[in-house]
C-alpha cells in the first residue's frame, strides 16, 4: 500500500527539516532535543545536583540534553514502555510508569527522595482523526500529572507537551491549582502547523 499524501508531505518536512538536521550534526537522538534546550535557556529549569526524572523518554533525547546540566552531583532517570539506548550517566527503567514494578524500580533509585522536575514530552501514536488523537494525547498528560502529585517534590517543577484541543483548558485550569506559576510556551523547533504546546509549571504546590 503507498503512503498517504499526509504521511508523504512529512516525511518530506522531516529530511529538510532544519532541526532535524542540526540534531544529526550534533549527535542528538530527536530534534524535540532543541525545544528543551530553548525553554532551559530561557528559564533555567535544569540547575546542577538536580533529580531530574523523563516520562515517556524513549529515544533520549531530552535526556542528552538534561545530563550536563544536572551534573556528576545530579541524576536523570528515564522512564519509558520503549527500549532506549544507553547514554552515559542516565539511569533507565523500561516499563509503564503507572504500574507497580517500574514505579518501585523508580522509588529505589530515588532513595526516598522526590524528583525537583518531572520533564514529559509524551505523545501517542497519532492515527491522522483529530478527535481520537487529541483524547490519547490527554490521557497521557493526566498519567503525567498524576505521577507529578506523588512524585515532584514541593517546589519543584513540571513540563509538559499538550495539543492545544479538546480538554485542554481544563488540564491547564487544573495545573495551576497544583502549581505558584504556570506557563504555555511553544519553542522554535515546534513546527509552526502543529497543535503541539509545551505547558511549564513551577512551584509545586502540596496539596
Amino acid at each position: 500500500m503507498g503512503k498517504s499524501k499526509s504521511s508523504n508531505r512529512w516525511l518530506a518536512e522531516h529530511f529538510d527539516d532544519h532541526y532535524v538536521k542540526l540534531a544529526q550534526q550534533q549527535g542528538l537522538r530527536s530534534r524535540s532535543a532543541f525545544k528543551l534546550i530553548e525553554l532551559n535557556d530561557k528559564y533555567q529549569l535544569i540547575r546542577p545536583g538536580m533529580t531530574v526524572v523523563d516520562l515517556g523518554a524513549a529515544p533520549g533525547g531530552w535526556c542528552q540534553v538534561a545530563k550536563p546540566l544536572v551534573g556528576q552531583q545530579g541524576q536523570v532517570i528515564a522512564l519509558d514502555i520503549l527500549d532506549m539506548e544507553p547514554l552515559p550517566d542516565v539511569t533507565f527503567i523500561k516499563g509503564d510508569f503507572t504500574e507497580e514494578e517500574p514505579l518501585r524500580e523508580l522509588e529505589s533509585t530515588l532513595h526516598g527522595r522526590k524528583a525537583d522536575l518531572v520533564l514529559s514530552d509524551m505523545a501517542p501514536n497519532m492515527s491522522g482523526m483529530a478527535a481520537i488523537d487529541q483524547a490519547k494525547a490527554m490521557y497521557l498528560a493526566e498519567l503525567a500529572l498524576e505521577f507529578v502529585r506523588e512524585h515532584l517534590k514541593p517546589g519543584g517543577d513540571y513540563l509538559v507537551k499538550l495539543f492545544q484541543g479538546t480538554d485542554f483548558d481544563g488540564y491547564v485550569k487544573e495545573v495551576r491549582s497544583m502549581f505558584v506559576k504556570v506557563q504555555v510556551r511553544k519553542p522554535k523547533a515546534s513546527r509552526p502547523r502543529s497543535r503541539e504546546v509545551y505547558l511549564l509549571a513551577r512551584g509545586h504546590r502540596v496539596q
